[in-house]
């Protein structure tokens, strides 16, 4: 595949990122030599799921970029402020903002919790202003400054709005607070855009919340996502901005035309992966 640049000395700051395609994406970028700051709450192992801030910085380091990681929550306002302010000291400022953290919770309306109603909302939706908002000082220096957000199209058919009320509109706001922040920083240069999967992908999120063991047989690896992710963060800004992007579209632009390598199972056929939400 073709790019534009590297990401060789840029800096990302990237919310959550201890594992799966958060992690994935800091490892192609770290490849280049990229700077990565990880705002994460994993400072301690968790009972099942791998991975922790620093352990996922030690991979960083390994795979050849700099790390810095920052034990918070995007939640809070105060540890979006201290990530900035340490990114800044560690690294000089932030080119490159990505959106990863994500709560998921399929519950239909009746059914979802009132506390993860608002956890969904104020991660997913509120995390990714605030912490986008936060970096646009730095974002306005670069000189080719990205928001990304992993996030779906906006599809409005009844079989999404309908499926899963609480966790659609927590998605959904993530892509609409992108897309406006392309339209309102576009004059600046920032460019802001949604990645989202056709397929699901192998991540802790898929075994415990979705499909189990069946569900990550029929998925793509995470280093599809990070691939697609790297090509539209080596992209001059000024060229793509305010879309909601699809991975395997990307990574097809740049010329790919065999994913069987990002099969979780090899061998898989392409009619027998799992379609991600949102896509009809």
């Amino acid at each position: 595949m073709s790019t534009n640049s590297t990401l060789a000395g840029r800096t990302i700051l990237m919310s959550g990122g201890s594992r799966g395609i958060g992690l994935a994406i800091a490892l192609r970028a770290a490849r280049d030599g990229a700077n990565i700051a990880l705002l994460a709450k994993t400072a301690d192992p968790h009972p099942k799921l791998p991975g922790t801030v620093y352990t996922a910085a030690t991979e960083i380091e390994k795979a050849g970029g700099h790390a810095l990681p920052i034990v918070g929550d995007v939640r809070h306002d105060d540890d979006i402020a201290q990530s900035i302010d340490a990114t800044k000291q560690a690294f000089g400022g932030i080119d490159i903002v990505v959106n990863n953290a994500s709560v998921i919770d399929l519950a239909g309306s009746v059914d979802l919790a009132g506390k993860k109603y608002d956890l969904m909302q104020d991660v997913n939706v509120r995390g990714t202003f605030m912490l986008s908002r936060a970096a646009l000082p730095y974002l306005r220096k670069s000189s080719n400054p990205h928001v990304l957000s992993l996030s779906p199209p906006l599809n409005l058919s009844p079989k999404w709005l309908g499926a899963h009320v609480g966790y659609t509109l927590a998605k959904y706001g993530m892509t609409m607070v992108t897309l406006g922040l392309a339209a309102e920083f576009d004059a600046d240069g920032i460019a802001a855009n949604a990645l989202w999967p056709k397929t699901t992908i192998a991540t802790a999120a898929v075994k415990f919340a979705l499909g189990g063991e069946e569900m990550m047989r029929t998925s793509r690896t995470p280093e599809i996502y990070a691939d697609a992710a790297y090509e539209v963060l080596t992209r001059p800004a000024r060229e793509q901005t305010g879309q909601a992007l699809l991975v395997e579209d990307v990574l097809a632009e740049a010329g790919v035309t065999d994913f069987s390598g990002y099969a979780a199972t090899p061998g898989t056929p392409e009619s027998g992966f799992t379609a991600d939400f949102f896509l009809d």
